[in-house]
């Protein structure tokens, strides 16, 4: 099942019923009753992306080839499995997929690539057992490519053995060296101490325990069904990323863990590439409180406080859940995890329930130069609709706007990284707190014309400098937020080189709704439900946020750089275009932010830190890219290099002057003396000081309160 990679805007709330009755209906004559319920998914499937889609692809014999070669592509990303002639002899389907989706043929093509599939992996579990009984020879000059996209199927099974003889003798070989450096590192060498012969038949074994069991997992979790679900997901990404099926057993689970109890670490995990990662995180929740942790991030092993850590190669998501939840508050897990620039790193996790309170906007005030800056830290933009009373991020962020005003700040840095967005209406209102009134953002349906989401509140809660952090990770209304403020010329965006590139609205739609909301001629029979992209969100320029996301004024290279976790990194991602643009006023604050954003480009550019971290980036980024040795000398050789441009990086990463950061007095007063409270309130103001991307927006800032003052002057 396709499961979302950062949290995205959603909207719930619509008037009316965006799909048509009388196509979606009974009236509809293509395929009244098809066969199987397989076949209703996809009939129905197809009826919900032609007629409720934002912009349907055709579905034709280009997209039945599209879906194929995903299909192919997502049962076996390592080109681990197939052989070539098994490629070649699903060709005969490549053109039918449409047919089958429009009720026009049978479904053939999911048996046959699903049963050739699962007869592969039987050979394949077969064959690993007869390898690991013959030592490897860790001396030989060979070298893996794990990446499955740089490869091409193996031509025969030969050619396949080969492979996996190479993927398993790097398993054994990270191993060994792991359990070299553990020895290597003991206090207790002497009484502790295995020889490399021992070492090398205990990775040996290791592997062998990983690979039983990563067979196993693929054998419970191969059901048709599950299949099944993946060839429906395969349908629906290829409209777009965010476009999925949700079949009714993974919808139930999936509501279920919502309404558990249980102590973690706040991180949704998914299947990837058959290995476990960090699908998104939780905000205020442990693992987002490490600042370590970025979705899409590897997971390795997982420990339980001190420990032996569990290698969760082969794992199900599901067990790996369940070593990383604990029934204790306040224990301790450690994730051995594998990051997207390739290196490795443990970090510890105290397990802990949400604390609502690390979700809500919070501020501190900045001294730095004979300057005050206030500094407000958004992590998402939460709302709760059931709830009136409840609390909203509009209204907090104007509260912690009132607070810095009485401390008399000169000008304030709004931190959006890491936010994957949330409310709207709250974006408009936010926006509304910095400017006058006015359009903040169009939103386009597939039909008719844009309506234009507008701030009618005149008054103006704050009129100073005003600077905007994003990053990568910074999607949907956080662009919206930031494409605002940019356009209108009332602030600085500062970031990476472009934000998420998320403009893009789901709904989700079920396949078998209930009779009150007939769609569909057969209601209740358990079909699932399909997460439907049906708007998209345009800038009050007219450019869409969609795909380009929002660039920078000022950009500040990042170690995520060339992480590929944007949307445009998505060859299935929807284009990028452009509409009217609204009629709004230019904020006029007597000077020009010019000077001020081309002076930081260029002083960032020659600043010997971010030069530090663009080099290491693509050091790590080269690594990335090169084959694996298997030989053992070059292969530490090469784990040594990216290690240290992994530490080298570390240390950029810090500001090299810390900023003095401070708790307001009226916050320290709601804290008090709450123990939980004040360690949060501290972990906070700490962050603040060594953050060095904070520290250029300050500096930013300063530069923009000398422009406002010499204009004052003049």
């Amino acid at each position: 099942m396709s499961k979302k990679f950062i949290p995205v805007l959603i909207i719930l709330i619509l008037v009316g019923l965006f799909i048509g009755y009388g196509v979606m209906g009974r009236g509809d004559k293509r395929n009244d009753d098809p066969k199987t319920k397989y076949e209703k998914v996809l009939r129905n499937v197809g009826i919900v992306l032609e007629q409720g889609h934002y912009q349907p692809k055709k579905i034709d014999d280009k997209f039945s080839r599209e879906v194929l070669k995903k299909f192919e592509e997502e049962l076996d990303p390592d080109k681990y499995i197939f052989i070539q002639p098994d490629i070649d002899s699903f060709k005969k389907y490549e053109n039918v997929i449409d047919d089958e989706i429009h009720g026009n043929a049978p479904l053939k093509s999911f048996y046959a690539v699903s049963n050739i599939y699962l007869k592969r992996i039987d050979e394949v579990a077969a064959s690993y057992k007869e390898m690991l009984k013959v030592p490897f020879d860790f001396n030989k000059d060979e070298y893996l490519q794990t990446d499955g996209d740089k490869r091409n199927y193996p031509s025969s099974v030969a050619e396949r053995n080969e492979y996996g003889r190479k993927r398993l003798k790097y398993l054994v070989l990270v191993r060994y060296v792991d359990l070299q450096e553990q020895r290597d590192s003991s206090k207790n060498k002497d009484s502790a101490y295995k020889p490399d012969s021992s070492l090398k038949r205990e990775s040996m074994e290791i592997v062998a325990r990983q690979m039983n069991r990563y067979f196993e997992t693929l054998k419970n979790h191969n059901s048709l069904d599950d299949l099944f679900s993946t060839f429906v997901n395969c349908i629906t990404s290829s409209m777009d990323p965010h476009t999925s099926y949700m079949a009714p057993v993974d919808k139930r689970s999936f509501d279920e863990m919502l309404s558990g109890t249980f102590y973690g670490i706040g991180a949704q995990l998914q299947e990837k590439d058959g290995k476990i990662t960090i699908a998104s995180l939780i905000t205020g929740m442990p693992a987002w409180k490490t600042n370590e942790i970025t979705p899409g991030d590897e997971i390795i092993k997982v420990g339980e406080g001190d420990a032996a850590p569990v290698d969760v190669t082969g794992y199900a998501v599901t067990d790996a859940v369940k070593l990383i939840r604990g029934e204790t508050r306040g224990s301790i897990v450690k994730l051995t995890l594998k990051k997207a620039d390739g290196t490795i790193k443990v970090v510890p996790i105290i397990r802990d329930k949400i604390s609502l309170d690390d979700t809500f906007a919070r501020s501190a005030v900045i001294n730095n130069n004979g300057h005050k800056i206030g500094y407000i830290y958004l992590p998402e933009f939460y709302a709760n609709f059931d709830d009136p009373s409840a609390r909203r991020s509009a209204t907090d962020v104007a509260k912690e706007v009132e607070k810095l005003k009485a401390a008399h700040v000169e000008g304030i840095v709004m931190d959006l990284r890491g936010n994957g967005g949330g409310s709207l209406q709250d974006v408009v209102d936010m926006v509304g707190l910095f400017i006058k009134d006015g359009p903040v953002v169009q939103v386009k349906g597939r039909d008719g014309a844009p309506s234009v989401l507008a701030d009618k509140d005149k008054s103006v809660l704050y009129t100073g400098p005003l600077a905007v952090m994003v990053d990568e990770l910074s999607a949907s209304a956080s662009e919206i937020f930031a494409a605002a403020i940019q356009d209108y010329h009332r602030g600085i965006i500062i970031g990476s080189s472009s934000t998420y590139g998320k403009g893009t609205v789901q709904r989700s739609v079920s396949l078998d709704p209930q009779s009150e909301n007939p769609f569909f001629s057969h209601p209740n029979e358990g079909l699932g439900d399909v997460k439907l992209t049906f708007r998209k969100f345009y800038r009050i320029n007219g450019g869409a946020t969609q795909l380009k996301g929002v660039v920078p004024d000022i950009i500040i290279p990042d170690r995520l750089e060339n992480a590929k976790l944007r949307e445009k990194d998505n060859p299935d991602a929807l284009n990028w275009d452009e509409i009217p643009k609204a009629t709004y006023t230019l904020w006029n604050p007597g000077y020009s932010y010019a000077p001020v954003i081309a002076s930081a480009n260029a002083e960032i550019g020659n600043n010997r830190d971010f030069k530090g971290i663009r080099n290491e980036v693509a050091l790590l980024d080269k690594y990335r890219n090169e084959e694996t040795p298997l030989d053992i000398v070059k292969y530490k050789e090469m784990q040594k290099s990216i290690n240290n441009a992994a530490k080298e990086l570390d240390k950029y990463s810090l500001s090299p002057a810390t900023l003095q950061a401070s708790t307001l007095p009226v916050d320290s007063l709601t804290i008090g003396s709450d123990s939980m409270k004040v360690a949060r309130q501290v972990q906070f103001i700490k962050s603040i000081g060594k953050d060095i991307y904070i520290d250029e927006a300050v500096k930013v800032l300063e530069k923009v309160i000398g422009v406002e003052q010499l204009a004052e002057r003049k």
